[in-house]
């Protein structure tokens, strides 16, 4: 198992030294990762909902992203606008991220407050100017799926090294 978990993590390492590389590529690819998501969870959904276990709303909306879902998955002009949809979203995350920043610092004020001010300052910038530019936020979220695909890598090997010393 320890050489297993090995091989997985200089894979992943692997895959995200490419990814940190063609980020926009990287970044179309995970819209066919949320497509499957959304097919996962209508199907879900629907099943709970013959279960008895879901409410008549949730049902809805579990039909409505199994049909999204599958459009999405099936006609590429509909998965890049849902790969649009999810860069503003990105974008409104960010800076709802730095206002709550900035408020929290301003609050706090305890030890470090200045850092997250700044922070959250940076946040808000870097929100409203992904608003503007969505490639950018495209870019940066296909170098940040590289960057964590490399740190996954470099854990799963250094635990899998461990474990495998203590044995």
């Amino acid at each position: 198992m320890v050489i297993l978990s090995i091989i997985l993590g200089i894979l992943l390492i692997i895959a995200g030294v490419s990814c940190a590389f063609t980020p926009v590529g990287t970044f179309m690819a995970a819209g066919y990762l949320i497509c499957i998501v959304m097919l996962i969870f209508g199907i879900v959904g629907i099943v709970r909902g013959f279960q008895k276990k879901a409410t008549a709303l949730e049902v809805v909306v579990s039909v409505l992203a199994l049909i999204v879902g599958i459009v999405a998955l099936f006609r590429p002009g509909d998965k890049l606008v849902l790969d649009t949809i999810v860069l503003y979203l990105l974008s409104a995350w960010f800076v709802c991220v730095g206002v709550v920043s900035i408020v929290e610092s301003v609050q706090d004020r305890g030890s470090g407050w200045v850092l997250g001010l700044i922070i959250g300052i940076i946040c808000v910038i870097l929100g409203l100017y992904s608003f503007v530019h969505p490639m950018f936020t495209a870019v940066t979220a296909g170098i940040l799926i590289g960057f964590f695909f490399i740190g996954t890598g470099i854990s799963l090997i250094s635990f899998s090294m461990a474990a495998g010393s203590e044995e």
